[in-house]
């Protein structure tokens, strides 16, 4: 029910946020809770919640009453004052219309704050996994300069004792130095997935060092009945027939203004000449031969017929969406699965034979600095992959609203 988002929406978001200094490595479920409880984009879906309900509020409140004075002629002895109270009586549920209305605002509010929360644990996710992520990158660049220098030394060795060419410790430098510039590219990278994440959680930099997660363990993708199953609470699903149900309170409240409202009022009337004092009774009533709010009738049919028919499209672009991300996940997880088990122990394998020929004097430096930048690479496409699966994966819970 509607109320009870409303409730749920206004418990879950703190006033003011509270900052600890990180004093143990953060987990994904310490990096979601602390997002969900102090992004500032939360707190201010939850203003804007708390704001909804002032317009609950005007909306039920009666119009004021009329307080009126006449006087006829200025002279003292003829001079005739009236004073009259009036009060509008509204009619054909025009103050209930409006309550409705407002109240299907507030429903909205409440469900946007929910599909920010939603959205908030999906990029905090995805952010946790980029930096847990980077920070494997930053080990393979480490790993990579660590070999690079090894590999220095064994060509200088070489050369020293006349078994190649100068040109082969040159070439080992050149990738060595290569290495250098590549692990301080992931070292930034790194920085800059931590910031990303420390942005999402609300704290402030520099207050997250290090993580405690594993990018190999990979979330499960939904299947195509789960999807089906979960689709009916999705955030966009549920604020589309929201949508539906406003523009039907808006017809309701356009049919209402059609109907007059009556006017009454009650008064005195103080007549100097004659010396006495009147009571005075007043009843008018619009009389709608040209102005029955016909347009404003036609135009709130058509918003209604058009979100109805934006509901049905978004239900649809929804599940073809989710679907596919569904479809995408499982064949990135193949991929990573594929790199895991056959591609990464084959380019390791072949890299330290071919390390183990240069040293040994049967392959060239060429061979041995191949093979160290293909493992290299498929290391880093490995990773890639992974990022790729838990980014899709965010984007599905992000979706289907899982909070």
């Amino acid at each position: 029910p509607a109320s009870a988002d409303v409730q749920i929406a206004q418990a879950t978001v703190p006033a003011t946020p509270t900052v600890a200094p990180q004093t143990t490595p953060l987990s994904l479920r310490t990096a979601v809770d602390t997002a969900l409880a102090q992004n500032p984009q939360l707190r201010a879906a939850a203003a804007e919640l708390d704001a909804n309900d002032g317009t609950v509020r005007q909306a039920g409140l009666i119009p004021n009453p009329v307080l009126g004075v006449d006087q006829e002629d200025l002279k003292s002895g003829t001079r005739v004052t009236t004073m009259q109270l009036s009060q509008t009586l509204e009619t054909g549920g025009k103050r209930a219309a409006r309550v409705e209305l407002a109240q299907r605002g507030k429903d909205i509010a409440a469900l946007d704050l929910i599909a920010r929360r939603a959205d908030i644990r999906a990029t905090a996710v995805q952010a946790f996994f980029d930096a847990l992520t980077a920070q494997e990158r930053v080990k393979v660049a480490e790993e990579s300069l660590r070999i690079a220098g090894s590999g220095v030394d064994a060509a200088a060795r070489r050369v020293t004792a006349g078994k190649v060419s100068p040109t082969e410790e040159t070439r080992a430098r050149v990738a060595a130095s290569t290495a250098r510039i590549d692990l301080r590219q992931a070292q930034a990278e790194s920085s800059a997935a931590l910031r990303a994440l420390t942005a999402v959680m609300g704290v402030p930099e520099g207050t997250i060092q290090r993580l405690d997660g594993s990018v190999d363990v990979l979330p499960v993708a939904p299947s195509a009945p789960d999807i089906m199953a979960r689709l009916p609470d999705a955030p966009a699903v549920r604020r589309a027939l929201l949508e539906v149900q406003r523009a039907d309170a808006g017809y309701t409240l356009a049919r209402a203004k059609g109907v007059p409202d009556v006017t009454v009022g009650v008064g005195a009337r103080r007549a100097q000449e004659l010396g006495r004092t009147q009571a005075v009774f007043s009843v008018s009533v619009p009389l709608p031969f040209f102005d029955r709010n016909q347009g404003a009738q036609l135009e709130a049919l058509r918003r209604r017929d058009a979100a109805q028919a934006n509901a049905q499209a978004e239900e649809l672009r929804l599940r073809s969406e989710v679907l596919q991300m569904a479809d995408l996940l499982q064949a990135r997880k193949d991929e990573v699965e594929a790199l895991r088990r056959e591609v990464l122990p084959g380019a390791q394998s072949a890299y330290e034979a071919a390390k183990t020929g240069f040293e040994l004097g049967k392959f060239s430096f060429l061979d041995a600095l191949d093979a160290q930048r293909t493992w290299l690479q498929v290391r880093s496409q490995y990773y890639t992959a992974v990022a790729q699966v838990h980014r899709t994966a965010a984007e599905i819970d992000r979706q289907l609203g899982t909070t």
